[in-house]
């Protein structure tokens, strides 16, 4: 067990850091209601109002929820979520009035590809679980879903069953995240691709990339290729 240091030398910002490591690490997972500031000051050697900054700056950050009375909770996923919703493929099929389908085309464990490593600042030799998946529209395919996920960054994602739905639904549910990247493009389909969504190859696809990080750590690198003549529309 770690020494920690003599009370009152340990700062806010290592306070937040071993909070933050304990969540990812699902010691803590969405939904807890954390100890109490007193508790925790007593266990990490440090005064209350150190405990107190920390737990202010995680819930600016999005990471808990703070309330009279009700405690400290870890938030399922981020408030900063609000300035972009993480769209659930699911949702879009049902709300057009589609029944929804899934398959999980390939799964395996493997370093992160160079051009992945060159993108996200990951080291080349990275643990990555690597998804394939098919989503579909009245049993017609939908969205193609290419998806990278870091290891050390969700270590629970090994043990997570993607048989029966899609790994996107999983890590919003289960994975707080901080920072979001997302690209939004044409591009040509791939032979593969073409196979997979039943079209030809070349034909013109819309093409959603996102990155989404936790504490400048990658979570997840996802490509999201849509069938051909897919049309996007955004209201407010």
């Amino acid at each position: 067990m770690a020494v920690l240091p003599k009370r009152d030398q340990i700062g806010y910002r290592k306070v937040k850091e071993i909070v933050m490591a304990r969540i990812r690490s699902r010691h803590w997972p969405p939904d807890t209601i954390l100890p109490g500031e007193a508790d925790l000051a007593a266990e990490l050697s440090c005064t209350r109002t150190t405990v107190n900054r920390a737990m202010q700056e995680l819930a600016e950050d999005g990471i808990v929820e703070r309330k009279r009375k009700a405690g400290t909770r870890v938030l399922p996923t981020p408030v900063r979520q609000a300035r972009f919703t993480i769209p659930q493929v699911r949702t879009d099929i049902e709300g057009a009035g589609a029944d929804y389908g899934y398959r999980l085309l390939s799964r395996d464990v493997a370093a992160a590809p160079g051009w992945l490593a060159a993108r996200t600042g990951l080291a080349a030799r990275s643990r990555m679980l690597h998804l394939t998946c098919l989503h579909l529209a009245d049993g017609a395919p939908f969205q193609l879903e290419d998806r990278w996920v870091d290891v050390a960054a969700v270590p629970a994602i090994l043990d997570a069953d993607f048989d029966t739905s899609g790994p996107g639904e999983w890590l919003v549910r289960e994975v707080p995240y901080t920072d979001i990247d997302v690209a939004f493009f044409a591009a040509s389909l791939s032979a593969a691709q073409a196979a997979r969504l039943g079209a030809a190859p070349g034909d013109a696809s819309f093409v959603a990339e996102r990155m989404t990080w936790l504490e400048g750590d990658l979570v997840t690198f996802v490509t999201l290729n849509f069938r051909p003549g897919h049309r996007m529309q955004a209201t407010g």
